[in-house]
């Protein structure tokens, strides 16, 4: 069997993270535009995210964050974004390496991505803690609404 030198699923994988880093510039440039919104799922225990202590002890593995009506100031580097949104009326801001989204989704146009992080623990998905929407954002749509893309696809089973 010929070996994958050029690792492409990472490839793959860093291309789509460049898809949610270009709709969070654009909405940090142009502010979100008609009914657009975005549901952001990312793992809390990875390096780089920073977020107050009571929400990390609340959601030691995996939180959602909703940026459509009680967000301020995003800001979108190469590598994270950072953000304030509010919880229970309380702002908060949060910083999110891009390597710590495991979901991106815009339900208002159906659009979603799904990311797998480098295994660096095993990741118990039932032991996940439910996921929580800032601010007074609708819930998300069920996941079959959305349009979901997995790498699984592509690779050679």
């Amino acid at each position: 069997m010929v070996q994958d030198l050029f690792d492409y699923p990472q490839m793959v994988q860093t291309a789509l993270r460049g898809v949610v880093r270009e709709a969070l510039a654009r909405t940090a440039r142009e502010g979100l535009r008609g009914a657009h919104h975005f549901y952001v799922s990312f793992r809390t225990d990875v390096p780089g995210v920073v977020l107050p202590d009571y929400l990390l002890n609340e959601y030691p593995e995996e939180m959602t964050i909703v940026l459509q009506h009680q967000f301020w100031g995003l800001e979108v580097g190469d590598q994270e974004f950072s953000v304030t949104v509010s919880f229970q009326n309380r702002p908060e801001q949060l910083t999110i390496p891009f390597a710590a989204v495991t979901s991106f989704a815009d339900p208002s146009v159906k659009f979603g991505l799904q990311f797998e992080l480098p295994a660096t623990k095993p990741l118990d998905t039932a032991a996940l803690p439910a996921k929580v929407p800032a601010g007074e954002a609708p819930k998300p749509p069920p996941r079959q609404a959305a349009e979901i893309v997995t790498l699984d696809k592509f690779r050679k089973r």
